[in-house]
């Protein structure tokens, strides 16, 4: 387990969220204030920062809001500042802060993509500077990317947010691989999400005629939210893959790319709508927090709860796999000498 020098398992530790006012965000921040931990809390949102503050509190945390756009470095790196001041020595970030268009792209905007890129890509750069600014010299701490499937798979209707998790995906791997060239203390890891019952289905800006829906298989931000807590307690791992759905994904991918995007051609626009149509006017948060002053608390959950499984058995085999893989071998061996038992012959044959 990551822990800073001296300190025990049950120690509270200074974490820091961004995007922490709804969905996948907003559940990480409730886990790890569940087991006591110090959180700063980051989003645009006033009504959803203020919400999440007093569920971080009861849950057994310390909850620090703070308000910042991602897409401004100067705002992110007051934010970290202002948490080490109040809360203490920072011991794990997680990237989460996010927005998109649900659009095909040619209908998408320079500065609309050049939006999503700035908050979902550049903002993980800018929270992880911040972060290390303050890590490395210490030679401690944890980042977490809370990145997708869809870094490595892209589909239609959302190339802007695809683009940037592929972005991602490429900058921490140098990044990774930086630090251990320094043979540093200080980690960085991926989770890789699958589909999942978040607001971001009610706020994102959307140019489809009918409402969008995640893909099925789907999770609900909980899962997600263990996986982050667990990979920053372990971050040497280089990633970790949440929900079958995801692992099927990649493997597919990685062995017949150009099938899956025949598939994804036929499939990916009517599984990612609803049949509902979308309202006209209807607004979303790109520019913009939803749940600003006096504004709507989305909260963690989106509309899909019915549908949505509150538990993944592959997340749990991705965090033990070491323990699984021993475990395969064991039963290898007892079934090579099963097998040798069986076959071979009974009688002993006399030495010369």
């Amino acid at each position: 387990m990551f822990l800073r020098p001296g300190r025990t398992s049950h120690s509270p530790r200074v974490v820091v969220v961004t995007g922490a006012s709804g969905g996948v965000g907003r559940a990480t921040a409730r886990a790890f204030a569940a087991r006591g931990d110090r959180v700063a809390l980051v989003a645009r949102g006033r009504t959803g920062l203020a919400a999440v503050a007093a569920e971080v509190r009861h849950a057994g945390g310390t909850a620090l809001p703070l308000e910042a756009d991602v897409a401004d470095p100067r705002a992110v790196e007051e934010a970290a500042a202002r948490a080490e001041r109040e809360l203490g020595p920072i011991d794990i970030w997680v990237n989460d802060a996010f927005t998109t268009v649900f659009a095909e792209f040619t209908d998408i905007e320079p500065d609309e993509f050049r939006r999503v890129t700035e908050v979902c890509y550049l903002g993980y750069v800018y929270g992880t500077q911040a972060a290390l600014r303050r890590m490395l010299p210490r030679g401690h701490g944890a980042v977490v990317q809370v990145g997708s499937a869809l870094a490595y798979r892209g589909i239609p209707l959302q190339s802007a947010y695809c683009g940037a998790k592929h972005a991602i995906q490429g900058w921490n791997e140098a990044l990774r691989c930086e630090l251990l060239h320094r043979r540093s203390g200080v980690s960085v890891t991926m989770v890789q999400l699958p589909a999942l019952n978040t607001p971001q289905f009610e706020w994102s800006s959307n140019r489809m005629p009918r409402r969008p829906q995640p893909v099925p298989p789907i999770y609900q931000p909980e899962v997600a939210a263990r996986a982050v807590v667990h990979a920053a307690d372990h971050p040497r791992r280089r990633e970790y893959w949440v929900g079958a759905s995801t692992v099927g994904t990649l493997l597919a991918n990685a062995v017949a790319p150009g099938l899956l995007d025949r598939y994804l051609a036929r499939t990916g626009y009517a599984s990612q709508m609803t049949d509902e149509p979308e309202p006209p006017g209807a607004p979303g948060n790109l520019w913009r927090p939803l749940d600003g002053g006096g504004g709507r608390d989305f909260g963690a959950h989106g509309r899909f709860g019915e549908r949505a499984a509150p538990r993944a058995p592959q997340a749990w085999a991705s965090r033990h796999h070491d323990a699984l893989a021993l475990t395969g071998l064991a039963a290898t061996a007892a079934a090579v000498a099963a097998a040798r038992h069986r076959f071979l012959p009974r009688h002993r044959i006399p030495r010369r």
